[in-house]
C-alpha cells in the first residue's frame, strides 16, 4: 500500500499526486488529511484511498469507480455528482451529499448535514444510492428526480431522524426512512406507498452492507419498520410555466 503524507500539502498539490499515483496503485492511504478539497474527484476504478482525518468539501466529485474510505467526518458536497464507486465515511458528512450524483453508493455511519442528495438523477443501470445511519437535516432529498436514499436513524426517534421538508419538490426516486415519521416533515410533492419484494430485497442489501462496514448488528433492525416515500408526479411545478 502507498502511504502519502498530506500534512501541509495544498489540495491541488495533494490531488496531483494522488491522480498520479492512483492509476498504478491499488490502494492508496492518506495520512494528516486536513480540509483539502476535491480529493478522490474524476478517478476512476481500480483505486482505494484511505483517508486518515477530515476531507474537505467536494471529496469524490465526478468520480468514476473508485474507493474512497474515511476513518473520520466529512465536510460538505461528498460525492458532488458522482457517476460510479463507492465512499464509505466512518463519522457523519456535511450539507449537500450527493448533489447531483448519477451513481455510486455512499455509506455515513452517523448524520448529515442539510439538502443531502439534491438533485440526484438516474438514467438506465446508472441508480445512485445514499444510506445514512444516524439522522439527516432539512430537505433531504430535495428536487430529487431519481435514485436511493436510505435512512436508519440509529439513536434517534423517528421523527428525530430527519429534518422539515423532506422530499420537497421531489419527482423521481425513492426514499427509505424507519419508523412512523409525522407528515409535517415532508414536502407536499411526496406521498407514502407500500413497500413491495423488490423494496425488502434492497433493503436487506443495503442494510447489511452498512452494517458489514460500521460493525453493527444486523439483528437490530428491523426491515418492516420502513416507510417507503416517493413523488406525487414527475412534474410538481408544472402549473408555474407557461404553455
Amino acid at each position: 500500500m502507498k502511504v502519502l503524507d498530506a500534512h501541509k500539502l495544498y489540495y491541488k498539490e495533494l490531488n496531483d499526486i494522488i491522480k498520479a499515483e492512483a492509476p498504478r496503485e491499488k490502494e492508496i492511504r492518506i495520512k494528516n488529511v486536513r480540509g483539502q478539497r476535491f480529493i478522490g474527484g474524476t478517478l476512476n476504478e481500480g483505486c482505494t484511498l484511505f483517508l486518515d482525518g477530515v476531507p474537505g468539501n467536494d471529496m469524490g466529485s465526478f468520480m468514476n469507480g473508485a474507493h474512497i474510505v474515511v476513518s473520520g467526518n466529512a465536510q460538505d458536497g461528498v460525492g458532488n455528482t458522482m457517476n460510479k464507486g463507492e465512499i464509505i465515511i466512518h463519522g457523519h458528512a456535511g450539507d449537500i451529499m450527493g448533489y447531483a450524483m448519477r451513481g455510486g453508493e455512499i455509506y455515513v455511519k452517523t448524520e448529515v448535514g442539510y439538502r443531502v442528495g439534491i438533485h440526484m438523477k438516474e438514467f438506465g443501470e446508472q441508480i445512485p444510492q445514499l444510506i445514512i445511519g444516524g439522522s439527516a437535516g432539512n430537505f433531504l432529498g430535495e428536487y430529487m428526480a431519481g435514485g436511493v436514499i436510505i435512512v436508519l436513524g440509529i439513536g434517534y426517534s423517528p421523527e428525530e431522524s430527519i429534518g422539515s421538508f423532506c422530499g420537497t419538490g421531489m419527482h423521481g426516486g425513492r426514499i427509505y426512512l424507519r419508523g412512523e415519521i409525522p407528515s409535517y416533515k415532508f414536502g407536499r410533492e411526496v406521498k407514502e406507498v407500500a413497500l413491495e419484494e423488490e423494496d425488502y430485497s434492497l433493503l436487506e442489501s443495503k442494510v447489511k452492507k452498512y452494517c458489514s462496514y460500521f460493525d453493527y448488528p444486523y439483528e437490530e433492525i428491523n426491515l418492516k419498520d420502513f416507510h417507503k416515500f416517493v413523488p406525487k408526479g414527475s412534474r410538481p411545478y408544472g402549473n408555474l410555466y407557461a404553455y
